[in-house]
């Protein structure tokens, strides 16, 4: 083959392809012997007809990047090479090219793996970490771009670049927005309200109406206590909560103190009977009856169920309704967090927090950021260090690095008898507040919303509820991910929601969802209608928030939200 003229590009064909087949050797070589996060390594094999046919196609595409060479790069299509710098750096788009080759080759290899499920998965985790780490686009000597952008600017975006790191090393984690711009009470979390109630788990919020009559059972929230609350309020325009009270609901959120040192003992009993049964309790009590409605979202979801199987063991069924939103119940399909959850895990948390103790937020951001790493983790790295940027204002990335502690005895319960052994779902087989619970006692109509692309909460696992709950159910899909596909107001008519008013629930997902009619916008319009149905009457809005025995503390949205991890 010809030299194209550029200096130092000498290597013949022949060592090329020399080189080339020494990569797949080695790729190989390490997938043989891999820690799986055992203590110890697993032999792995793979089927011989899948590892010839990756073999010949690695090899084949390996020889269309060297005849292609240097001089006309191949278009590439992954936004992190796009700009312009890397197709008029021919070294820099050839690097590009052969990273993407490896790494789709690396991914198959993972695929190929001859194992069981749980083993493949966590192979194809790992080394979809070490891929993205490794990409040429994350250092400064390979990125054509910043490389472009530091001689632009003589210099002052490397110097940018370092205040930026040494920033966030400051303050414990990447920035993915400019988080100065945003502040909760100020310009998130703003829809009027009181504190009418406080414990040392939570504070309960009260809004103002906003309508003349209200419905008169109360409506109230519980969010995941692993965030804050204000996902569900962050703009006036795509705030849940004031859709709530915009359509005639008194509502009530519960809002999770952010734990210190004093709850590091508190466990998932005291989360329970403390926190969502006392909110259930308050906001029935200041609704002055019988029944309310209840919402619990993620997490918020797990705890609001257990409360209710809690309360019906003793006889008590204080909600009328219950909405589910991305909730796991049955955890058989757990997605990609299931890579973590092993025994030795599940104990190693166990005795970390014996003796009480906090699982730190931070650690807890890391791990669901590092889900997506190319997304909330290395985009970040490079624009914010290598460039020299600041991200771009966004209400729900600054929400996203708001992270919240939890008590370690809670967080290591919660551990073992969901995503380890999944004793919800079997009746007398997990013990909460010294009863046995048994979910399907919890008898109520309840509307139950799963997101098509969700990676924490996959949809099998949102639809799965349907299976447990006896009570009249509807099921909602909507598009996109765990907070996109839950926060998406009517007014922004975007995305689509799936529908099936036949009243049947089949065992799997795929079958509901094959006998379901897409709906372009959002679901919002649907859930309304359908809380609507178990409300009440309508009643004169109240002029006061609270009553005589919960008086208002302070104004929404509170300080407990507002404390830092």
């Amino acid at each position: 083959m010809a030299s194209n003229g550029l200096p130092g590009w000498e290597a013949s064909a022949q060592q090329w392809g020399k080189t080339m087949a020494d990569s797949w050797q080695r790729a190989l070589d390490s997938f043989k012997s891999i820690d799986l996060g055992q203590g110890a390594t697993s032999q792995l094999s793979f089927a011989p007809d899948k590892m010839r046919e990756l073999q010949t196609q690695y090899l084949k595409e390996a020889t269309d990047l060297w005849n292609h060479g240097l001089t006309a790069p191949a278009s590439i299509k992954d936004r992190r090479f796009s700009n312009d710098a890397w197709a008029q750096n021919p070294v820099a788009a050839f690097t590009a090219a052969t990273y993407l080759l490896n790494s789709r080759t690396l991914m198959s290899l993972a695929d190929a793996v001859q194992a069981d499920e749980k083993t493949r998965a966590r192979i194809r985790f790992a080394v979809e970490q070490w891929v993205a780490a490794s990409a040429p686009s994350n250092f400064l000597a390979f990125n054509a771009e910043a490389q472009k952008k530091a001689l632009e600017t003589q210099g002052e975006s490397i110097s940018k670049g370092v205040q930026n790191l040494l920033h966030d090393v400051q303050q414990g984690h990447v920035s993915m927005t400019d988080e100065s711009l945003f502040e909760v009470g100020r310009n998130v979390a703003t829809t009027e309200g009181q504190v009418v109630f406080e414990n040392d788990y939570f504070q309960l919020i009260e809004y103002k109406p906003l309508t003349a009559k209200v419905h008169e059972r109360p409506f109230l929230l519980v969010p995941p206590c692993i965030n804050k609350f204000y996902i569900l309020d962050l703009q006036p325009e795509n705030s849940f909560i004031r859709y709530a009270v915009s359509q005639g609901h008194r509502t009530f959120v519960v809002s999770w103190r952010n734990p210190d040192q004093s709850l590091a003992n508190a466990t998932w009993d005291d989360y329970i009977e403390n926190a969502a049964i006392k909110a259930i309790e308050v906001t029935r009590e200041i609704g002055g009856t019988d029944k309310i409605n209840a919402l619990g979202f993620c997490v918020g979801g797990t705890i609001l169920s257990t409360a209710l199987a809690v309360l019906a063991a003793r006889g008590k069924k204080p909600v009328a309704s219950t909405t589910l939103l991305t909730t796991l119940i049955d955890f058989t399909d757990t997605g990609v967090l299931d890579v973590f959850i092993d025994e030795n895990f599940v104990r190693f948390r166990e005795m970390q927090f014996a003796q009480g103790g906090l699982m730190a937020g931070r650690d807890m951001a890391s791990t669901f950021s590092f889900l997506r790493p190319n997304d909330l983790v290395w985009n970040y790295v490079v624009g914010n260090y290598l460039k020299g940027e600041t991200p771009p204002p966004f209400d729900l990335l600054y929400w996203n690095s708001d992270s919240t502690n939890l008590p370690g005895p809670f967080y290591a319960w919660y551990l073992r008898n969901t995503y380890l052994e999944n004793r919800l779902i079997k009746p007398g087989s997990a013990t909460v507040c010294g009863l046995p619970l048994d979910l399907g006692k919890v008898d109520m109509p309840i509307y139950i919303y799963g997101s098509r692309e969700d990676h924490i909460v996959p949809i099998g696992g949102s639809y799965a509820s349907t299976q447990v709950f006896p009570g009249k159910k509807r099921f909602m899909m909507g598009a996109s991910g765990h907070i996109a596909g839950v926060i998406n107001p009517p007014a922004a008519k975007k995305r689509s929601h799936w529908v099936r008013n036949d009243g049947k629930f089949p065992p799997k997902a795929d079958d509901w969802i094959a006998g379901a009619k897409e709906v372009p916008g959002s679901w919002w319009e649907d859930w309304a209608a359908w809380l609507k149905g178990h409300a009440g009457k309508l009643v004169t809005a109240p002029k006061r928030y609270g009553n005589a025995h919960h008086k208002p503390i302070e104004a929404a949205p509170g300080r407990y939200v507002k404390a830092k991890a």
